[in-house]
Order: C-alpha cells, then sequence, then structure tokens
C-alpha cells in the first residue's frame, strides 16, 4: 500500500541521517516528495541483482540484508532498523542491489524514487549538499565496519592458521607441521642431490624437575629450551616440539656435516645455559637449573626417502644417546660423527 508519507513533524523522519542535518524548511521541501510503503513480514522489497531506482527509509519495522548465493541459498549479512536508510549507491552509481532486502516483521517505509532524488539535486544545490554529505558520512561508517569486520575474520584466520601448526607453549611449529612438510619435499622431489638433514631431540630429566619442583618450572624449562633452539638455527630450518620435552629440526638442503655441527651447536647451546625456577608451585624461592639435550642426526636420502624411515632413523640415534650417558650427540649408521 502506497501513500504520501508524513512530513514535518515526524521525529522518525528528522532524525533520520539522511535528513538529520536539515531545517523544518529543507526538509519540508523533501518530504514532499517521500511517499510511504507498508511491506508485510517476509515480504521481499528488492532482491540482489536487480536494478534500482529509489532509496529507501525504515519508519516502523524491521528488515534483514541477504547474499544471494549459488542454489538459490541465503545468507543473512546484517539487520536494518528505524531509521536506516538504504539503497542509496544503486541510485547514484546506477549498480545493480548489492543484496536481497526482506521484511523480518510488517515494516513501513518511506520512499525517495530516483527521478526526485536528483530534482533536489537540481532545484535545492544546499539541500542536496546536506544530503550527499550525509550519504557520504553513512558510508563512510559502513566502510569502517566492513574494514573492522574484515580485519577481524584477518584475525581470527591467521590466529587459526597458527593453531593448526604451532605448539601452543613454545610457540615452535607442531608434529603434524613438521611431518606434513618432510612429506611434501619427498613428495616434490626436493631431496636427493639435495640433501635434507634431521634431528631428533629429547632434554635431559625434565621428568625430575617435573617431581620435584612442579610442572609449571618444568614448562619454564621447555620453553626456554624452545628459545635457545630457534636461536641457534637457520631462517629455512624447521624446529617443532613433538610432545612433553621432545623436539625436532628440519635441515633442508642440508649434508652430513652440516646437520651434526648445527646439533652439537644447539647441544652445547643448551647445556651450558642456565634458568632459575620457582622451587616448587606458589613458592616464591627459585633455584638455578641446567639441563643437557640428546640428539639424534639422520640424513636422507641416505636414511630413507620417505617420512618414516627417515624418522626412525634419528630417533633410533636419540635412543643410542640417550643410552650412552645423555647430553651427547648421535648420528643414525653412515654418518661420521666428529667428536
Amino acid at each position: 500500500m502506497n501513500g504520501r508519507a508524513q512530513s514535518a513533524d515526524d521525529p522518525v523522519l528528522t532524525g533520520s541521517p539522511l535528513f538529520a542535518e536539515l531545517s523544518e524548511l529543507e526538509y519540508g521541501a523533501c518530504s514532499a516528495l517521500l511517499k510511504k510503503r507498508h511491506i508485510a513480514k517476509d515480504e521481499t522489497v528488492f532482491h540482489q541483482g536487480e536494478p534500482g531506482n529509489e532509496i529507501f527509509i525504515l519508519r516502523s519495522g524491521e528488515l534483514n540484508a541477504f547474499a544471494e548465493r549459488a542454489g538459490g541459498v541465503r545468507q543473512w549479512m546484517f539487520k536494518i532498523s528505524p531509521p536506516s536508510f538504504f539503497g542509496e549507491m544503486s541510485v547514484i552509481a546506477h549498480i545493480p542491489r548489492s543484496a536481497t532486502i526482506a521484511a523480518s516483521d510488517d515494516s513501513e517505509l518511506v520512499v525517495l524514487g530516483e527521478d526526485d532524488f536528483y530534482y533536489i539535486i537540481n532545484h535545492y544545490p544546499m539541500i542536496a549538499v546536506k544530503v550527499l554529505k550525509a550519504i557520504g558520512n553513512v558510508q563512510s561508517r559502513r566502510l569502517e565496519q566492513d574494514f573492522r569486520y574484515l580485519g577481524d575474520l584477518i584475525r581470527w584466520g591467521n590466529t587459526a592458521l597458527r593453531r593448526t601448526v604451532t605448539d601452543e607453549l613454545t610457540g615452535l611449529y607442531n608434529r603434524r607441521f613438521l611431518e606434513d612438510t618432510i612429506r611434501d619435499r619427498f613428495a616434490q622431489g626436493m631431496v636427493g642431490l639435495r640433501k635434507m638433514g634431521l634431528l631428533m631431540m629429547d632434554l635431559d630429566r625434565v621428568h625430575e624437575i617435573n617431581e620435584h619442583h612442579g610442572t609449571e618450572a618444568g614448562d619454564q624449562v621447555i620453553i626456554a629450551a624452545a628459545r635457545i633452539i630457534e636461536s641457534r638455527i637457520r631462517s629455512a630450518d624447521i624446529a617443532a616440539r613433538l610432545s612433553g620435552d621432545e623436539f625436532a629440526i628440519l635441515l633442508p638442503d642440508t649434508d652430513e656435516a652440516g646437520a651434526l655441527c648445527i646439533a652439537e651447536r644447539i647441544r652445547r647451546a643448551v647445556h651450558t645455559w642456565q634458568i632459575r625456577i620457582p622451587h616448587s608451585p606458589r613458592s616464591e624461592e627459585t633455584l638455578t637449573v641446567s639441563v643437557g639435550i640428546s640428539i639424534g642426526v639422520a640424513v636422507a636420502p641416505v636414511h630413507g626417502a620417505d617420512l618414516e624411515p627417515l624418522v626412525d632413523a634419528a630417533d633410533n640415534a636419540l635412543r643410542r644417546a640417550k643410552g650412552r650417558g645423555r647430553n651427547r650427540v648421535e648420528a643414525a649408521p653412515g654418518l661420521p660423527l666428529r667428536r
């Protein structure tokens, strides 16, 4: 049902962002061009993709904006409440409607047609300046909201990505990322003439720190060890925490001598490092501790052309390092360990 809109004393319309800056006389000139339109609940105001030649102000009720997806699926975007206006960009830029607008409740709209909008621009330039300024301000706020939404979405995506590939305690990569990377390098033929080292590492006797001083102290040791490991590797190397106090490092384009050199550098750095930890849980008293690290070294393709044999070779070398006294580097068979 259509008709003339209520005019000068309508607080909803005069409070709309579109007309809020107009004087009473200026609003009176515009209101003579406005028409009312009733939209029943679930009725559509317009569909996405349709040409648009009307600007709408919601006087009462509630509307929802939807994006039309493939297969006729509607995805909810946002709610429109009084006294918001919408549809102006199709009129100004002569572009199709960017969304579908439907009523979620019986609603009353006030409509300014395209011809009447340009009549205001041509005959009332001072009014036109204020109306266009209002449209620009609302568009700026919408863009700010969109940018904030996109920024939040990007931050959420980055956070989700980090959580899928990193270890929560240390910030190093996790086992899954390390193993996927090794598989990918083998699958892409990146290992052959270009060798690849793998270090499997285990901090020595961290379980004793957990037992005597608490798991928080043990976590501090693990975090500190992770920082030391990071500081002793190259930018292309991939350090991962596997579980507990177990770590691994993938060394791209690294031969036997290079892998052994990096392993020994890490072992010395961890062994000479000291950290202060709580004497016991909830205790203010602290003590200084140091730990060793046992490291097993394997190199592809010498010890395997796939993930499992390479990991097994490095893991077996690690077990030998622990069995021969800990705090030492052991190489898989075929690697000449320099002592």
